[in-house]
């Protein structure tokens, strides 16, 4: 898909998706996914399946013992798992490493998981809400790689506020915003739409915990402001399901309950000294 015309204008790269990405995507686009050809796709990308099998072998996990190879990772966890552990290094080595981005990347691997919980839990598609919390914020590593000195200043002066100063502060000095950039990438890189709306209307939606009118798709986005409430505003988080469930058409019951099983999560993994 290509990149809007607008901000082609801005001579800001978008980044290609990585082959193996693109051959993976299709593959998983069919009805029968064959596994053996998605291991043997991820294990052709000697950096990628590197990746891949560091993450899977992390305590992230808890596997017992160590997994030895691709196939054996889908085994475990899945082919959903390790295809968005694959998209989650493919996106990450798409970009200079920085420690700038180390604490974007470690909030979208966090995000994505808990989307793709919650959209299991709620009868929605739980890859499409995994890429949309995996790319949520994709667009500052754009705007970091595009002019690092610039944009670290911007991240610092931002750093004590919120996302809604950042994207301000980028519109001023570049001409454009992460979600707008980060939804651009999206769909450069063929993600579902659902996906891509999210990204581009995260930022707003977060803020006022109110969803973007149609045409964009709702659901995903609901999710995004609830992973968001996980993590910034859990005694409040409640209250809002409730609004938010009405706004995108969502079982209030099912929300709740979805989103008090992360809340429950959450606070254990605080407790056993985790982020």
């Amino acid at each position: 898909m290509s990149v809007n015309p607008e901000l082609r204008k801005l001579d800001i790269d978008i980044p290609a998706q990585p082959q193996a990405l693109v051959k993976l995507s299709l593959l998983l686009a069919e009805d029968d996914i064959n596994l053996q050809a998605a291991a043997a796709l991820i294990e052709s990308d000697m950096a990628l399946a590197a990746a891949v099998m560091k993450a899977v072998n992390s305590s992230l996990y808890g596997l017992k013992g160590r997994v030895q190879n691709v196939h054996q990772a889908i085994t475990y966890l899945g082919m959903r798992e390790v295809a968005g552990i694959t998209f989650e290094m493919g996106l990450r080595a798409a970009f200079p490493p920085a420690p700038e981005l180390d604490p974007i990347w470690k909030r979208a691997a966090w995000r994505s998981r808990v989307m793709a919980r919650l959209a299991q839990r709620l009868s929605q598609d739980a890859w499409d809400a995994h890429a949309a919390g995996l790319f949520e914020e994709c667009g500052k590593a754009v705007l970091y790689r595009h002019a690092p000195e610039h944009y670290r200043t911007m991240l610092r002066a931002a750093a004590a506020a919120d996302d809604m100063a950042l994207v301000e502060m980028e519109r001023v000095g570049f001409g454009v915003s992460h979600d707008a950039l980060g939804a651009a990438l999206c769909e450069s890189w063929g993600l579902a739409t659902p996906a891509a709306h999210s990204v581009r209307h995260h930022v707003q939606a977060q803020a006022t915990r109110e969803l973007p009118p149609p045409p964009a798709r709702r659901e995903i986005c609901a999710l995004s402001v609830l992973a968001h409430l996980v993590e910034t505003d859990p005694v409040d988080a409640e209250a809002a399901a409730t609004a938010l469930a009405a706004q995108a058409g969502l079982d209030a019951e099912r929300v709740l309950g979805a989103l008090r099983h992360e809340l429950a999560q959450r606070s254990e993994t605080v407790s056993a000294g985790g982020d």
